[in-house]
């Protein structure tokens, strides 16, 4: 990394705790990629401080901040400008610095559109869609899967009351689309006559951690994608390819992500594939 001065522009990522960000590593790498004098850092901020805390980074002259848990609902009902992706998933992950105060976006859907893209082709339009896993991940999948046009969505989760509710909020928002609540017992059916998969619950990120599902629930031609990014394959993912399906991890989804909050706060492309290294190298040692 270049040396620190003065001039340097700092940029940040915010949670509590924050030992896991893999944000500095792709950031640092495309601004270094690109000759830019920035540096992005980490920092342990407890929720009851996140407003006084990017107040002060204002004023100290960060130029862009970057959120993860659980900061990112705070974000939402606290800061006074939001944009509509953050009011779609009602969640802030990134926080841009304007001339007019803070505005809060999220930019978790534009990466996960945008891996799904590189993975399996241009569009999730018409697709009939399996979301495994509701929570804070899974129900913005589900939402950004229906605002893009998905014809049938089914969703599923241990918590039947919080899958629930997601079908509930899609079906107020977008009512074109079909939805249904898939039960437990009902999971494998739900998922083998879907043409997209995703994977979102926790499962998984553990390596020892067994498939949700059996071979019995994927067949040949389906795009299967588990957001999970901490191995090239998990068990889930492995299952699904064994039974013909097309398969992709979530390190693209995060690579995206971040790439979408650097233009935000910068002007400029990042450098995809030198953020793509890092996280690589970061992630699987390669």
């Amino acid at each position: 990394m270049h040396s620190v001065s003065g001039h340097t522009k700092p940029f940040a990522v915010l949670g509590h705790p924050i030992g896991h960000s893999l944000s500095p590593v792709m950031h640092n790498a495309s601004f270094e990629a690109l000759g830019l004098d920035a540096i992005y850092l980490a920092f342990d901020v407890h929720p009851d401080r996140l407003m006084p805390v990017l107040s002060a980074m204002r004023d100290m002259g960060f130029q862009g901040v970057n959120l993860t848990v659980p900061l990112k609902e705070v974000a939402c009902s606290e800061l006074p400008s939001l944009d509509a992706s953050a009011r779609l998933l009602g969640a802030v992950n990134t926080v841009v610095f304007a001339d007019d105060g803070l505005v809060g976006h999220n930019t978790d859907g534009f990466g996960f559109l945008k891996a799904m893209e590189e993975s399996f082709g241009p569009s999730i339009a018409g697709e009939s869609v399996f979301v495994l896993g509701t929570g804070g991940a899974g129900r913005a999948v589900a939402l950004v899967c229906a605002q893009h046009g998905a014809d049938r969505i089914a969703l599923s989760d241990v918590d039947e009351s919080r899958a629930e509710r997601v079908a509930t909020e899609i079906r107020a928002a977008y009512p074109a689309v079909t939805l249904h609540v898939a039960s437990p017992d009902d999971q494998i059916d739900a998922c083998r006559t879907a043409n997209v998969v995703v994977q979102s619950t926790p499962v998984g990120m553990k390596e020892a951690d067994a498939s949700l599902l059996g071979p019995d629930a994927f067949c040949t031609g389906q795009k299967v994608f588990d957001l999970i990014y901490m191995y090239p394959e998990t068990a889930f993912l492995r299952t699904a390819r064994e039974a013909g399906a097309d398969t992709a991890n979530g390190l693209g989804m995060l690579l995206h992500q971040g790439a979408r909050a650097f233009t935000l706060w910068t002007g400029k492309e990042p450098s995809i594939t030198g953020m793509r290294s890092a996280l690589e190298k970061a992630v699987y040692g390669k």
